[in-house]
């Protein structure tokens, strides 16, 4: 990965074959209106809440773990997509946000961890 674009879309992609793997359908990638975006949107078919997934992908943690990039800012531009989209879409649902930060570079070197229910 030599661009941190490409590492970023590489970690959306591994983000979504984990959370398929974990039972998740996910409805939707890289949505975008306007200025809000949301990386991942799933259902989770457990609780069937509506699960915006914030993914955070770095080389190695030499600054520190990828989800502690989640500050005060980034949760409420998270919060106000999030709107935006069950606005949109007229959904009425449970929902929930979630971090999945990826450290390394490659399926065989990565490492994934899971934050359900990260922030409310």
């Amino acid at each position: 990965m030599a661009y941190h674009n490409d590492l970023g879309e590489w970690g959306e992609l591994v983000a979504i074959d984990y959370l398929k793997e974990k039972g998740y359908f996910v409805s939707e990638h890289d949505w975008h209106l306007g200025h809000k975006d949301i990386d991942i949107i799933a259902i989770d078919n457990t609780t069937k809440e509506i699960v915006f997934v914030e993914v955070k992908t770095r080389r190695d943690n030499v600054f520190g773990e990828p989800e502690d990039a989640i500050d005060s800012q980034k949760i409420r531009n998270l919060k106000s997509a999030a709107s935006a989209y069950l606005n949109y879409h007229q959904i009425s649902r449970q929902m929930r946000f979630d971090i999945i930060s990826i450290t390394g570079t490659t399926d065989e070197n990565m490492r994934l961890k899971h934050f359900p229910d990260a922030f409310h």
